[in-house]
């Protein structure tokens, strides 16, 4: 790994890179990635959103090495990956979506081996610390197939980490493990991004990537949609919702040119969207009381990362799960 003092501006340098999969037997060709350009700040964490099928564990398996683009240059920590490929390698650390170890080793045995497949220096290796910023010290000795399904995340992070790279890109890290787990493995990015780790991630769990990112890129379809500071992108909608509770049953919306939405969110809650420069929450409730709606309760909320995820992404977007929100 390169020394912090020759840590370039940008960790990752992305241009015009291009990714097509040739026609086979059982798929027609398809473009992945389309001419894709966008830089990572060093020290920041950065976010990179996309619906499913977008291209992001595409360019992240590009990174790795796993996959070869058809075009483009990619730079990692100041190292092209084509020319310089050992040392670009040597400056990062990925945490795939699969979980894949040798599950008859111990914690501490695959971090080891990691660490010598890497060239590190049995005196220079940080198993013992490394299982302790992951909180799985007491599992040292432990067969990797006995740990739970957070424990072998939270490993994955450590393994990535066993060369010291000062970039580490986690794909899909909090998929499918439950409201605490996901806090603590944050938590562990968090303390590792303020050590002056970049960290570069993919989540589902748009609420997480808002409270967590510096700043956020959005693909679809392998294109660059969006590439902005967290809080300019989510002030991108200039938008508000009024949540409003009825007296009655909704058995009509009410309506105004002025609003950008009105839905039905319950047997007595509507959802009101308008643009905060054409109108105010008090002209929706008065408007409301207009029509003839008697109104119980009432909140309101600013537009968030999903609002403009969703915006962005819509047109077009391939089938998939849509993206959730965290229940913190």
């Amino acid at each position: 790994m390169d020394s912090p003092e020759n840590a370039p501006e940008n960790a990752i340098e992305i241009r015009d890179v291009v990714k097509r999969y040739a026609a086979s037997k059982k798929a027609a060709p398809k473009l992945a990635l389309e001419g894709l350009s966008f830089d990572v700040p060093q020290g920041q964490v950065f976010g990179l959103l996309g619906p499913n099928g977008a291209g992001k564990s595409t360019l992240i398996n590009i990174m790795a090495g796993t996959v070869g683009k058809t075009s483009g240059t990619i730079r990692i920590w100041g190292h092209d990956i084509d020319e310089d490929h050992r040392n670009a390698k040597m400056n990062i650390g990925i945490v795939p979506q699969e979980i894949i170890f040798d599950p008859f080793f111990t914690p501490y045995e695959v971090l080891e081996n990691i660490g010598g497949m890497y060239g590190v220096a049995k005196h220079l290796r940080r198993s013992d610390e490394l299982l302790r910023a992951v909180r799985l010290e007491d599992k040292r000795n432990a067969y990797a197939r006995t740990l739970s399904g957070g424990m072998k995340r939270r490993l994955l992070i450590a393994k990535a980490m066993v060369h010291s790279p000062p970039i580490l890109v986690l794909d899909e890290p909090t998929a499918g493990v439950d409201v605490e787990l996901r806090r603590q493995l944050w938590d562990l990015v968090s303390e590792l991004n303020a050590e002056g780790v970049t960290v570069v991630l993919t989540t589902h769990y748009l609420e997480e990537a808002e409270q967590l990112c510096d700043r956020i890129a959005i693909i679809n379809h392998g294109k660059l949609i969006a590439n902005k500071p967290t809080r300019e992108l989510v002030g991108m909608m200039g938008e508000k919702i009024v949540a409003v509770t009825l007296d009655h049953d909704v058995d009509r919306l009410p309506h105004d040119p002025r609003f950008r939405k009105c839905v039905k969110e319950g047997e007595r809650l509507i959802e009101v969207t308008y643009d905060k420069a054409e109108m105010t929450a008090g002209q929706v409730l008065a408007l409301l009381q207009d029509q003839g709606f008697t109104v119980q309760d009432v909140s309101t909320r600013e537009a968030d990362l999903e609002d403009v995820f969703v915006q962005l992404t819509s047109a077009g977007a391939p089938e998939g799960p849509a993206p959730q929100t965290a229940n913190t």
